[in-house]
């Protein structure tokens, strides 16, 4: 199947009942950072601000928030419920999204990127 063109097409060909969730993971990314560029990289939605922002993709059980390091790491205590590694965290389908989480997660890695932004002039 050719990859989706934009994050519409993704979310319309995921299945219908997690469509919903992918439109409120789309949605709180875009009100956490709404300056943010969105895309699609690596076949899945990309946001970038100043650098990689966060990607988010659909798999079988799961919704997978990807955040470029330390933002995982700094944030283990408030992610112990999921599963996690380096920059990923696992939200399952049959549980409700944590917005305020994710809007939390993707705000820390936008200032990291300000800050590097920063230090680079």
């Amino acid at each position: 199947m050719n990859k989706p063109q934009d994050v519409d097409e993704y979310v319309r060909r995921a299945p219908k009942n997690v469509q919903g969730k992918l439109w409120e993971m789309r949605a709180a990314i875009r009100s956490a950072v709404p300056k943010a560029n969105e895309s699609i990289s690596y076949g899945m939605p990309y946001y970038g601000y100043n650098g990689r922002l966060a990607y988010f993709a659909i798999f079988k059980n799961h919704i997978g928030l990807y955040i470029p390091p330390p933002i995982i790491k700094e944030h283990k205590r408030e992610l112990k419920a999921y599963v996690t590694a380096k920059s990923t965290v696992q939200f399952p389908i049959d549980k409700k999204l944590p917005i305020a989480l994710i809007k939390k997660l993707v705000k820390s890695k936008m200032k990291k990127n300000e800050e590097k932004k920063i230090k680079r002039f």
